[in-house]
């Protein structure tokens, strides 16, 4: 591992202008940090990465890095790239295992930080590196969002997430109340009248879009998100229909095709140059047996199966359906991964709060949104977009929030309790008998 890592690191030319950092949606030192690798300093370039990027293993593995890093390397011009992803994840996996560094001197002020995917762990890392006391409040039992309830385990390992939380957020002092929805039992009014300086939201797209055609609602038919968040909790038998052709629906697949299923087809509305799912994830849906239907459009939904008209594109790249082209496709199970959208659970327990028509959340050019101190970025903002995307938003944000909560008056109010009586700690002399 360590001597193909130094292979490719070898491989990188060192541009003056790096079209690879360019390409990164934070601007990650690339040629910096290979340069430190090859003279030895391993720490030293693990230390830029995890400053820059507080998600680096998790991007080092799931980001869209034809498109982004490698695919603008020079060197892809003629031959293939310098693959900076396995350099990443090696610095990055191995200098992780030295982060024991504990919590920051605390500032005094408190940041509540609302969903805990990418853009929620940004913003408490770096909150947490300024000295705010930070809580995550997490809908969910364990903390992660998109990162482990909507990407397979196959892909990120939950043991990466895992090590995360011990390192980013344990040591650091970050406060976690899983299981919390902010909205609901409480609100952002409750998270100010504690303390709290400043909230960013984060919460992500937990809502399936539903194509609204019959059949929708039967028994041999789940949405995506679902799916990918609890897999073997559905039976849809060995034959199973996906619909949509993003990196959703290749995940849906690929997950379908370990638990057990024979036949794994996806349906496109267009044809295979309008493939959104990265190269990669496609063609390793097709490596591992994935079937593919382009220029299908659905009808209808059955219990054994879909209906289905032919598509054919028109002057402006738009599918529209050929008359008299319906066919039944028979299937098991149908996973339909279109899309998704906002719940809205925050912005609808809370006054002040905009939102779109989409349901997405207002804010300015800072993140703010339209309640002075609530901050939001990443999927609650801009809708469906990769983790690295979210991570850039989030680090922007993290700045206009300390810059917010370290503007707000001194807080001069008195704790009304401050001088009451202490109840007398008990003894253990029953504990030191039960010992």
């Amino acid at each position: 591992m360590a001597l193909h890592v130094m292979d490719e690191a070898n491989r990188c030319l060192g541009c003056p202008r790096p079209k690879c950092k360019e390409g990164c949606p934070i601007k990650t030192e690339i040629p910096e940090v290979i340069k430190l690798l090859k003279a030895g300093k391993l720490d030293e370039a693990g230390k830029m990465l995890f400053f820059n990027n507080p998600l680096t293993t998790v991007c080092s593995i799931v980001c869209n890095h034809e498109k982004q890093c490698e695919g603008h390397c020079v060197r892809a011009l003629k031959s293939s790239p310098v693959h900076f992803s396995v350099i990443e994840n090696y610095i990055s996996s191995t200098y992780a295992n030295k982060m024991v560094k504990g919590p920051a001197e605390k500032n005094g002020m408190k940041a509540a930080v609302v969903g805990s995917g990418p853009a929620g762990l940004t913003i408490a890392v770096i909150l947490a590196r300024k000295g705010y006391s930070v809580t995550i409040f997490e809908a969910r039992d364990k903390i992660g969002g998109v990162l482990r309830y909507g990407i397979p385990a196959f892909r990120l390992p939950d043991s990466v997430i895992d090590d995360f939380e011990y390192r980013h957020l344990v040591l650091k002092d970050i406060k976690i109340r899983t299981n919390t929805v902010i909205g609901k039992t409480l609100t952002i009014d409750d998270l100010f009248r504690d303390g709290y300086k400043g909230v960013f939201l984060g919460a992500g797209l937990w809502k399936a879009k539903a194509m609204h055609i019959k059949g929708e609602s039967l028994g041999n038919v789940v949405f995506a998100i679902d799916y990918l968040a609890n897999s073997k909790a559905f039976r849809l038998g060995e034959d199973i229909a996906v619909i949509g052709v993003g990196n959703t629906a290749m995940d849906c697949a690929r997950v379908a095709i370990r638990n057990g299923a024979r036949h794994v087809t996806c349906y496109s509305l267009r044809d295979e140059s309008h493939v959104s799912a990265s190269q990669h994830e496609f063609s390793y849906a097709k490596l591992e047996g994935v079937g593919f239907r382009f220029n299908k459009k659905p009808l209808e939904i059955r219990e054994n199966g879909l209906i289905c008209a032919d598509t054919e594109l028109d002057q402006d790249g738009k599918a529209k359906m050929i008359e008299k082209s319906e066919m039944f496709y028979p299937h098991s199970g149908i996973i339909v991964a279109v899309s998704q959208s906002t719940e809205g659970n925050v912005a609808a327990g809370t006054s002040g709060i905009e939102v779109d028509g989409k349901g997405l959340l207002t804010v300015d050019e800072k993140g703010e949104t339209s309640r002075e101190g609530v901050f939001a970025a990443g999927d609650a903002v801009m809708g469906a977009r990769t983790v690295v995307e979210a991570v850039a938003a989030a680090k922007n944000v993290a700045e206009a929030m300390d810059e917010y909560m370290k503007s707000l008056p001194k807080d001069a109010s008195q704790d009304p309790y401050a001088t009451i009586p202490t109840f007398p700690v008990p003894t253990s002399d029953i504990l030191d008998a039960q010992a």
